[in-house]
């Protein structure tokens, strides 16, 4: 009787399990049949697609995963990759650090953090469009480029008359490096007029001045003077070679006399583009304008070719990213004892020694927990790299993920080898995601 009574009521407990069992796998088995769907069935495919050539007719083993380390432009998304692994993380778990840690310090921290964490929003697609704008060469259009020059010119200057050229066959020859000279020895007291073309009236300085009354003054009997002018009437008439009333003098230039390949005087030309060298001693000279009056304008650097546009991708993965990883340290920061702070600090020490000796130990484990999920982040990247870099530079930029779509559909055409590039990538990403799986598990015990 005591065992049928027992059995009896071990039968209910039997039921609910089975029915909690029965609901949980109706619940989790629509989410399995997804997870299957789209990644236990994709990552089959590509494993088996991987060992079949181009057409996915003929089976060729392993010889896809061979071509991946001898195929020189793979060889290069692998490097590339490796930097960004390498580079990327470390910066974006520093930066994140730095800017947890100052954020405690100062008022209007949620405002600060909320501005930083805003890249977050926006999509890769639109953080590429906006950052392939901000590297462009010309800074008309670059806005990086067009602070660099801002900053060159204000200390190096610029040249005024990129775009001149020397009258053909009115007395000034070009030489080797881009500096004009006279075609015949100029002797002291002689007036010379250098005539130019080549200037745009919009693009003349505001001080030019007609250069019609300089022309006719005379020279002493130790220096030579001379016009630089620019040789064209506005509205047309004028004749080549002639100072014309209407014709203005070009400002600014630098003039040289030359004798036995020495300088021996230098001047520069008033709003007129008279010129006056003075102090010289008998004999023949080159009168000469140097390269420099007409050195082509500083356009930047040159972010997107070949040396910097992976670092140049980097650095708009780290402005999405930032605010990402200060958020996920902050929240880690705000954790932390505050007795350890306080009696560190009541012992003396500085706030680079607690900064260094507790913070960032007892950070460990988060810090690890963020580089971690950054590599994978990173490992996968794709967009920013695709949409930035331009077409002639982009093999060079390319990481595995854009080197397998390029190769699988970007005109390659062979998804053996795009497969094979995949299970190469699952196999880079797949320790980390354990290793993080693992981390945030042990966080629970």
């Amino acid at each position: 009787m005591a065992v049928n009574a027992q059995a009896r009521a071990a039968n209910p407990r039997r039921r609910a399990e089975r029915r909690r069992r029965t609901v949980a796998i109706a619940f989790v088995l629509p989410a399995l049949l997804l997870l299957g769907a789209l990644v236990v069935y994709p990552v089959l495919f590509s494993i088996g697609r991987s060992l079949f050539d181009a057409t996915g007719d003929r089976f060729v083993g392993g010889a896809n995963y061979a071509e991946i380390f001898s195929d020189p432009a793979t060889l290069k998304a692998i490097r590339n990759s490796t930097i960004w692994v390498v580079v990327a993380p470390v910066l974006l778990t520093g930066l994140g650090l730095v800017l947890a840690v100052l954020t405690e310090k100062v008022r209007w921290a949620t405002a600060f953090k909320l501005l930083l964490f805003l890249p977050m929003a926006v999509s890769f697609l639109a953080a590429g469009i906006i950052f392939r704008l901000a590297y462009e060469q010309d800074p008309d259009r670059g806005v990086l480029n067009a602070m660099v020059v801002s900053v060159h010119d204000s200390f190096t200057g610029n040249s005024a008359y990129p775009t001149a050229r020397a009258r053909e066959n009115q007395g000034l020859t070009k030489e080797a490096g881009g500096s004009y000279g006279t075609t015949e020895a100029i002797a002291p007291g002689a007036s010379v007029q250098l005539g130019f073309v080549g200037v745009a009236p919009d693009k003349m300085p505001v001080e030019a001045r007609p250069a019609h009354g300089a022309a006719d003054t005379q020279a002493a009997a130790d220096e030579v003077r001379g016009v630089v002018y620019l040789d064209f009437t506005p509205g047309g008439g004028g004749k080549p070679g002639t100072v014309d009333p209407k014709e203005n003098g070009l400002p600014g230039m630098t003039v040289e006399a030359v004798r036995d390949g020495e300088v021996a005087a230098t001047a520069t030309t008033g709003p007129d583009g008279s010129f006056s060298l003075a102090g010289l001693a008998d004999g023949s000279y080159t009168v000469r304008l140097p390269a420099d009056n007409f050195a082509a304008p500083y356009e930047g650097v040159s972010w997107l070719g070949p040396a910097l546009v992976t670092p140049a991708i980097i650095g708009a993965y780290l402005w999405i990213w930032t605010g990402f990883a200060m958020v996920l340290i902050g929240a880690g920061l705000a954790s932390l004892p505050r007795e350890a702070l306080e009696a560190a600090r009541m012992d003396g020490a500085n706030e680079w020694q607690i900064f260094r000796r507790i913070t960032v130990p007892l950070l460990a484990p988060v810090l690890t927990v963020v580089f971690v999920t950054l590599v994978i982040n990173v490992m996968k990247v794709f967009d920013l790299v695709y949409i930035i870099a331009p077409g002639p530079v982009q093999e060079e930029a390319n990481v595995l993920a854009t080197r397998m779509w390029l190769v699988s559909f970007g005109g390659g055409n062979n998804q053996g080898l795009g497969s094979a590039l995949s299970v190469l990538l699952l196999l880079l990403v797949v320790p980390a995601m354990i290793f993080n799986v693992r981390r945030f598990r042990g966080s629970r015990k």
